[in-house]
């Protein structure tokens, strides 16, 4: 099982901007079929250090995972991610 995680910080970190960004993210879930788990979770700390969104996923294999990199609902939800994103950090591993 490869499990990647992507952290987010956003230009625009008020609540709406937070929960619309959330929702794209989740919206994903059931439209990828090599998607076979996803988790988001929103910051409730709100330190200097803080990220304002994480988001969980997990695949069978590392092709899996590639094939979701180019997967057209996965592809829009990067060009959104791209406009609204700060900055981002990410973490793949095999379990």
């Amino acid at each position: 099982m490869i499990t990647h995680i992507v952290l987010f910080k956003l230009k625009d970190g008020s609540p709406e901007s937070v929960a619309h960004t959330a929702q794209v993210l989740r919206d994903m879930e059931g439209k990828i079929d090599e998607l076979k788990y996803i988790e988001v979770g929103t910051d409730i700390v709100h330190s200097d250090r803080s990220y304002h969104i994480a988001l969980v996923t997990r695949f069978e294999s590392m092709e899996a995972l590639a094939a979701y990199q180019v997967h057209p609902v996965h592809k829009v939800v990067i060009a959104h991610m791209t406009e609204v994103r700060e900055a981002s950090a990410s973490v793949d591993y095999e379990s």
